[in-house]
């Protein structure tokens, strides 16, 4: 049977995933038993080797998924000196509003539109730097990481939700890394991973901004870091359910290695890329093939006959398309996020196989030319 699950958050779980894989979940006990304990050090122990995090940075298990952790990072790093938020779709727009509204610290932001990416080159690295690997919104990632300075004086701050496990890091240029159990191995949302270099453990230890903290986005206790946080003892309750599912994604990821979890996903690219060049009234979002995405991959509908409708009709179509999809079972939830431009999106991560992604592709163009015959 196919797998027609192509959303990009939560995305589709591994291969073969089935319920019984949970089935020695410490349901019903404390996540501060010896039992919960094991399980959450594991956790952290697994997330490392597989991504190869250095032994000096610390790693956290943080309350409200990739954004409970992003935000954690924000809230207790900075103002420390100036900040400059990297913009080029709807997450990131996010970081950069939280940054100017709510901690009020008037940052320096760089804009591009939605398939494009600001000039890397231009940042200011005297500053504090937000900033997304990849675009989940707008299909558009970081092209590589040589734009990052070793000897930088500000912090560099990413948000790795949809390019952990599926994207190289190069651990040496991040200071706080995010991302998500839910996003490219496909396990259960509501868990974030923090990951923080020793320059950010030193800025942490060293730094206490003027805003109060909320309980879980507090990373310090006693005016030093609360090293507890980053030895598996968690700010609230995680589900001890969810923990299951992450560590059986973790072990079907430790089978393939990094290297191949980053292969299925450029293999599925690929597989898009080969289809588009195939079909010409279809076009990657992303404009420079370096920057194309190969986790959500974003499609933009650039037909003359469908461009010459407007805006309301061009979306109404998109939707009905995205709806038959689902209504065929061919494909779940490919329509353009909210804030992006009317398209698809198919999550392209390592837990994809390029044959249903062929099989959707090619449904997709059956229905458009269906919709678009008396255009």
């Amino acid at each position: 049977m196919n797998n027609p699950n192509f959303a990009s958050g939560p995305c589709s779980k591994r291969p073969g995933w089935k319920l019984e894989a949970l089935k020695d979940a410490a349901v019903g006990r404390s996540h501060r038993s010896a039992l919960g304990k094991e399980k959450l050090k594991k956790v952290v122990s697994e997330t490392r080797k597989i991504l190869g995090i250095p032994d000096d940075y610390l790693i956290g298990i943080m309350p409200a998924s990739d954004t409970g952790a992003f935000e954690a990072a924000m809230w207790s790093l900075l103002g420390a000196r100036g900040v400059t938020a990297l913009v080029w779709e709807s997450f990131s727009e996010g970081w950069a509003t939280d940054a100017a509204k709510q901690l009020k610290l008037n940052p320096t932001i760089i804009r591009a539109d939605y398939g494009k990416i600001p000039d890397l080159f231009s940042v200011n690295w005297d500053d504090d730097v937000l900033f997304v690997a990849n675009g989940t919104t707008s299909g558009v990632k970081i092209p590589n990481w040589d734009w990052i300075p070793m000897n930088r004086k500000g912090l560099s701050l990413c948000d790795a939700t949809s390019a952990a496990f599926a994207m190289p890091i190069e651990w040496k240029k991040v200071d706080v890394t995010t991302f998500s159990w839910q996003k490219c191995l496909g396990s259960e949302a509501a868990h974030g991973m923090l990951v923080l270099s020793p320059r950010a453990v030193e800025r942490l230890d060293s730094y206490d901004p003027p805003w109060p903290l909320p309980k879980i986005f507090r990373l310090k206790k006693g005016g030093k870091i609360n090293r507890a946080i980053f030895e598996a003892d968690t700010i609230n309750t995680p589900s001890l359910l969810c923990v299951e599912d992450y560590l059986d994604a973790l072990k079907w990821a430790a089978r393939i290695g990094l290297d191949g979890l980053i292969k299925r996903s450029m293999d599925n690219l690929r597989t898009v890329e080969n289809w588009v060049a195939k079909n010409d009234w279809i076009a990657f979002l992303a404009q420079e093939p370096e920057t194309r995405s190969n986790t959500s991959v974003c499609l933009s509908v650039v037909s003359p006959k469908v461009r010459a409708l407007d805006p309301d009709k061009q979306a109404k179509l998109f939707k009905e398309i995205g709806a038959e999809m689902a209504k065929r079972g061919v494909a779940y939830d490919i329509n353009s996020y909210k804030d992006a431009p009317p398209g698809f999106r198919f999550w392209c991560g390592p837990t994809i196989h390029p044959k249903d992604l062929k099989a959707a592709l090619a449904e997709l163009k059956k229905i458009y030319v269906e919709k678009t015959a008396d255009l």
